[in-house]
């Protein structure tokens, strides 16, 4: 709970800080900028190289994990589909196109269940059915997420021969990552990690800026790093660090993550809107918008609730409520909005929805908890 708390406060001191510092670093203000994105795509690429070590999957036996996949793509794709048409058709000032509103909508997918993991373990419900859905649904959760980035980006920057470069490297990642799931033996500390984000991010911009030079701005190629870093994480041999160190450094990136998603939120106070291009309601209208947009986000993840009929629907409903869980990757998929200069109300919405899921996250906890119980009998 305390780390769920925490990511909220960062994320707020970060959004603080995001409409102050441009009038205090001024002329310095894009050198400042260009170093905490790059700080911002390692936090993101070490996250994602951990949700990739958790993708453990029997290969053998991958037909029985079909059912599982497509009601995680629809758990992750209805409360997307959800906000992005509530963005494009109720939202008041959003002047963003409907492909634009589809990028930040994105932001509703993916469900983030470390905490929960947690929680259910210490309540002693590893072995139980809730448990593994849970993770399993998760996982596909999120690689589902990171999947539909890829047509969603060809939409932002339009059929050019880029593309198909971009789509052949996505291509070569996903069949390498499969070949190879969970088979490399490589150092999995949290330095090691660093390590390989900073060589991930460096990689990616090394070939953006390397095409810009040959082709021009409209020319170069834009690999996101959030599937490289996926598959990274995928086929190393999942080894679990434990100890302080470990869960300290992994917590301090993730608390550094969220502070400059915040920090990276266009300026929005105290300019002339008008000129800006974009209206700001007041912000007891925001509130409204933002209350509205996480209902919605929650809604689409009972999707669960309608399958696996064999199974208590008090169990179906706890694994429902678990996918209401948010966290770091959600933020991710703001961060890759906000790289396409997006920005006014949708964006705002976006990001204070994530910060009142985060709040509310510890409710779904503890709701979960006392369902799983109940149906699994007091374990602790």
């Amino acid at each position: 709970m305390k780390k769920v708390l925490l990511f909220s406060l960062f994320l707020l001191i970060g959004l603080f800080f995001s409409q102050v510092l441009p009038s205090l670093f001024s002329d310095t203000y894009e050198t400042f900028v260009f170093v905490f994105k790059n700080l911002m795509f390692i936090c993101l690429a070490f996250i994602m190289i951990n949700v990739g070590r958790e993708f453990e999957l029997n290969k053998a036996k991958w037909k029985s994990y079909t059912e599982d996949y497509f009601i995680a793509m629809a758990t992750a794709a209805v409360p997307w589909l959800l906000v992005a048409f509530y963005y494009i058709y109720i939202l008041p000032y959003n002047d963003l196109s409907w492909d634009k509103n589809l990028l930040v909508s994105r932001f509703a997918a993916p469900t983030s269940a470390g905490i929960l993991f947690t929680m259910l373990a210490a309540a002693g419900l590893k072995k139980e059915w809730i448990y593994q859905k849970t993770q399993v649904l998760a996982i596909f959760d999120d690689l589902d997420t990171i999947l539909l980035m890829i047509p969603l980006q060809i939409l932002m920057i339009g059929f050019k021969w880029q593309l198909f470069a971009i789509v052949l490297v996505v291509c070569l990642l996903l069949v390498f990552g499969w070949k190879k799931l969970n088979s490399l033996n490589l150092p999995q500390s949290w330095k090691a990690i660093v390590i390989y984000s900073v060589c991930l991010v460096a990689a990616c911009e090394s070939i953006y800026l390397i095409s810009k030079v040959f082709m021009g701005q409209e020319g170069a190629i834009h690999l996101e790093v959030l599937l490289p870093a996926f598959v990274l994480g995928m086929v190393m041999k999942t080894v679990h660090k434990t100890g302080k160190e470990e869960e300290n450094a992994a917590g301090f990136i993730s608390y550094l993550f969220m502070f400059l998603v915040g920090l990276s939120t266009p300026l929005f106070v105290g300019i002339d809107t008008e000129a800006a291009g974009f209206h700001l309601p007041d912000w007891g209208t925001i509130a409204l918008h933002v209350c509205a947009v996480t209902l919605l986000s929650n809604i689409g993840k009972m999707f669960p609730l309608f399958f696996y009929r064999d199974r208590n629907i008090l169990e179906r409903l706890a694994l429902s409520i678990g996918m209401f869980t948010r966290g770091e990757v959600g933020a991710g998929i703001i961060v890759i909005a906000l790289g396409y200069q997006l920005g006014g109300i949708a964006v705002i919405v976006s990001i204070l929805s994530l910060v009142l899921n985060l709040v509310l996250t510890g409710f779904f906890v503890v709701a979960v908890k006392k369902i799983a119980q109940r149906v699994y009998g007091v374990k602790e």
